[in-house]
C-alpha cells in the first residue's frame, strides 16, 4: 500500500513573495506555449556572446589536472591580484589581494550570504525599494528584518537618509546599495556616497554596495566606485560582476572587495557552505580582467545604440522614462488606467513584448515598468512598432 508524506516547509520559504524573475518565466511558457512571438525584454541576461578570448582561455584551463581539484574557498591568488590589478586601473583603489579580495559565485551568492556573517536574528537591514529582490531576501533568511528605503523620482532615486528613524538606524546593522541601479538605473554621486558614509559611521551599520553595472555606461560618463569615497573601505564592501561587464551571467564569476574585517565574515560564511569556483573558471576570470578596454568599448556602442533606438521610440509613444546613463534597462512610466502588472500583461498579449513590472522590485515601483535591452536593435524596433499598434 502506497503511503503519503505530508512535506512542509520552513517557516521562511512561506513568507517569502514568488521570485519575481521566476513569475517572469512561467509568464513567458504561458504566452510561448500559444504560439506568440516573445520579444523578451524582462530580463537582464546578455544576449551577446562572451567574448572569445575569454571562451579560449577557459578551453585551455579546462585541460589542466590542477584544476580539477578542490579550489581555494577565497578564489586563486592570481585571480584576487587580478581583481586589485583592474580595480586600481579602473577606479585608482588600491586593495590587498589577501585580505580585501574574495571571490564570488556570482554577485548574487554574495548578496544573500552577507547577511548570516553579520546580521542575527531581530536586527535589521536597510534594503532599497525598488531594487533587486535579493536584498530582503538574504536579510530575511538570516532572521533579520528589512527596512525599506525608498527610491524616488523626485529624490533621484537615492534613499534619504533624514527621514530612517532613529530607533531604526540604532538597531541596523547592515544597509544594501545599488549604483548604478537596478532597476531605475540611477547613477550615484561621490557626494551621495560620502553622506552614506557619514551615516554609516555615526549608526555602526556595515554599507555592502552592489556595483554590477559600472562597466555599462554611456556617453563616456564613467559611474565611480562606492570605495573611491573617502571613508569607504572603513565602512563596507563592494561587490562586483564579471556577468555584465564581460557577458559571463553563465559562468557565476564575481568577487567582493573593501575592508577586511567584512571580507573575512563573507568568508567565514562561504568556507562553511560552498566549495569555491572552478579554477578554470576563475582563469578565464582573469583572462577577462586583464581585457583589452577595447572589448568593453564595442559592446557599450552595441547598448548605447540599443538604447537610444528604445528610449527614441518611447518618447515617440508618450510613454515617459528615464535616459539611463548606465544599466542596460529603462525605468518606464505606465500609461494612465493601468497599474505596473496590468500594463506587463497587456504588452504581452497584445504585443507579445515581455517586459517587467516595477511592483515586482518594491511598493515604490508600482506605476513602472523595466524594460531590458538585451534583443538587437532591430528586435527592438519591432517591439515599438508592435506597441505603436495597440496604444
Amino acid at each position: 500500500m502506497k503511503r503519503e508524506m505530508i512535506i512542509e516547509t520552513a517557516d521562511r520559504l512561506k513568507t517569502l513573495p514568488p521570485y519575481l524573475f521566476a513569475e517572469i518565466d512561467r509568464l513567458k511558457g504561458e504566452a510561448v506555449k500559444k504560439g506568440i512571438d516573445i520579444i523578451d525584454l524582462s530580463i537582464g541576461d546578455p544576449d551577446i556572446p562572451t567574448p572569445g578570448h575569454i571562451v579560449d582561455a577557459m578551453k585551455v584551463a579546462v585541460e589542466k589536472p590542477e584544476h580539477h581539484r578542490y579550489p581555494s574557498y577565497t578564489g586563486m591568488l592570481t585571480f584576487r591580484q587580478a581583481v586589485a590589478e583592474w580595480y586600481s586601473k579602473r577606479f585608482n583603489v588600491s586593495l590587498a589581494p589577501e585580505n580585501e579580495v574574495v571571490s564570488l559565485i556570482g554577485s548574487k551568492e554574495g548578496i544573500g550570504h552577507i547577511p548570516l556573517a553579520f546580521v542575527n536574528p531581530g536586527d535589521i537591514v536597510l534594503c532599497p525599494t525598488p531594487s533587486y529582490p535579493v536584498y530582503p531576501i538574504g536579510t530575511m533568511f538570516a532572521g533579520g528584518t528589512p527596512y525599506f528605503m525608498p527610491l524616488k523620482e523626485e529624490n533621484s532615486y537615492f534613499p534619504d537618509f533624514s527621514s530612517i528613524p532613529s530607533d531604526i538606524a540604532k538597531k541596523a546593522k547592515l544597509m544594501f546599495l545599488n549604483y548604478p541601479n537596478n532597476p531605475t538605473s540611477a547613477v550615484a554621486t561621490t557626494d551621495f556616497f560620502k553622506e552614506a558614509i557619514e551615516f554609516a559611521f555615526k549608526h555602526g551599520i556595515i554599507i555592502c554596495h552592489d556595483a554590477a553595472y559600472t562597466e555599462m555606461y554611456y556617453d563616456n560618463r564613467k559611474p565611480v566606485s562606492f570605495l573611491e569615497t573617502d571613508g569607504a573601505m572603513d565602512v563596507g564592501i563592494e561587490m562586483h560582476s564579471l556577468s555584465k561587464t564581460y557577458n559571463m551571467t553563465g559562468w557565476r564569476i564575481a568577487f567582493a572587495v573593501g575592508n577586511k574585517d567584512v571580507i573575512a565574515g563573507l568568508g567565514k560564511i562561504k568556507t562553511n557552505i560552498d566549495s569555491g569556483i572552478f579554477q578554470a573558471i576563475q582563469e578565464a576570470g582573469i583572462a577577462a580582467l586583464k581585457s583589452d578596454e577595447s572589448v568593453l568599448t564595442e559592446l557599450r556602442d552595441i547598448y548605447q545604440t540599443r538604447r537610444d533606438v528604445l528610449y527614441n521610440g518611447l518618447v515617440e509613444l508618450g510613454l515617459t522614462s528615464l535616459k539611463p546613463m548606465a544599466t542596460f534597462y529603462l525605468w518606464t512610466t505606465t500609461p494612465d488606467g493601468y497599474t505596473s502588472s496590468d500594463f506587463t500583461s497587456f504588452l504581452l498579449e497584445k504585443t507579445g513584448v515581455l517586459t517587467t513590472p516595477g511592483n515586482g522590485f518594491g511598493d515604490p515601483g508600482e506605476g513602472y515598468i523595466r524594460f531590458a535591452l538585451t534583443v538587437s536593435s532591430e528586435r527592438l524596433k519591432e517591439g515599438i512598432e508592435r506597441i505603436k499598434k495597440v496604444l
